[in-house]
């Protein structure tokens, strides 16, 4: 049985990306620091023998050691601060988490190599934020240049210039993926669709920075999963994949949405639900989209789940995880953050 570890695998992607690949018969290493909470929500019941969690620091240099112990066939690294707001508040954090840790796991991979003389994959998950703003009927490829906007995206478009480098330099077997928005079930409660659903369901109205025109392209974690294990699986060392869905939506006609949703599964939505537009945020890009060619053409991936369904899917799920809201702290989750300048 092939051994895999996943770095923050306690995350939204990295605890649903576990789950996927144990129902694949891998042996799933998951490493988490544990800082957002007490543990994964998705994970927290899970029995099974082919499962092992390790409550470790990325920039911990034991990483060899569990390396060593476990000889893993790929490593998926998820572990990473990715709220942007919180970075412009807080823009230490991403240089130690999203820089260091990746230069430390790197680092671990080449004396592991050294002494074992065996070779390590490392699917390294980036984001769509590197490429940076964009204008109506633009996408990037793989190859468009970073523009990173934010000390978020920055601290990540410096993770895969490390990554790339390690690659030509010391001939390490690693791949970028560079995702869109993400969304789906146990996503953390500060993030733009489970932020949404809480406050409807609270009665609290419904935060939208500036006008509400900022575009994302969005998609569900599920065909997210499936683009990084077609990666590990077929993607070419030394090689970065754009996961996108090519379908954009601004964060208002989302808010208007999701509202439709809900009101069609006879919710009631109180009085004080109402799109409240806040102080938007310093630096904030317009548009970001992603053209995902490269992946469906090379590896024949594609997405499955269209949005629509994807977001039904994802209410119910929150509906019946209220409690999944309890799991963090609210002062930490549902202050508001990013208005340092």
């Amino acid at each position: 049985m092939k051994k895999l570890i996943v770095t923050g695998g306690n995350g939204f992607i990295g605890s649903n990306l576990v789950n996927f690949l144990l129902k694949k018969k891998y042996f799933v290493i998951n490493i988490d620091k544990n800082k957002y909470s007490k543990g994964s929500y998705l994970l927290k019941n899970i029995d099974n023998k082919n499962y092992k969690f390790l409550n470790l620091d990325i920039n911990n240099k034991k990483i060899f050691n569990i390396f060593q112990k476990y000889k893993p066939d790929a490593i998926f690294n998820l572990a990473a601060e990715t709220h942007v707001d919180r970075s412009i508040d807080s823009p230490k954090e991403f240089i130690y988490s999203n820089i260091l840790g990746t230069f430390n796991i790197l680092e671990q991979i080449r004396k592991y190599e050294k002494k074992f003389k065996r070779k390590l994959k490392l699917i390294h998950i980036s984001t769509d934020e590197v490429y940076g703003d964009l204008n109506k009927g633009e996408r990037s490829t793989e190859n468009s240049a970073y523009k990173p906007s934010s000390p978020y995206s920055a601290s990540k478009a410096s993770s895969d210039h490390l990554i790339k480098s390690y690659s030509r330099t010391y001939k390490l077997h690693v791949m970028i993926s560079n995702c869109c928005n993400n969304y789906g079930p146990a996503q953390f409660p500060e993030k733009f669709i489970p932020t949404l659903i809480f406050n409807i369901l609270n009665n609290k109205p419904l935060p939208i920075y500036g006008r509400g025109k900022n575009s994302r392209e969005w998609i569900h974690v599920d065909d997210h999963c499936n683009g990084l294990f077609k990666i590990y699986k077929s993607g070419k060392i030394g090689e970065s994949y754009n996961i996108g869905s090519g379908n954009n939506i601004n964060n208002l006609n989302l808010t208007k949405f999701l509202l439709k949703i809900i009101k069609s599964k006879k919710i009631y939505i109180g009085k004080k639900v109402k799109i409240k537009f806040v102080k938007d945020r310093p630096g904030h890009d317009f548009r970001y989209a992603l053209n995902s060619n490269k992946i469906q053409k090379n590896l024949k991936w594609y997405p499955n789940m269209k949005f629509s369904f994807g977001l039904e899917k994802t209410i119910d799920w929150y509906l019946n995880n209220y409690k999944f809201f309890s799991y963090f702290s609210k002062k930490k989750f549902f202050k508001r953050l990013g208005l340092s300048l």
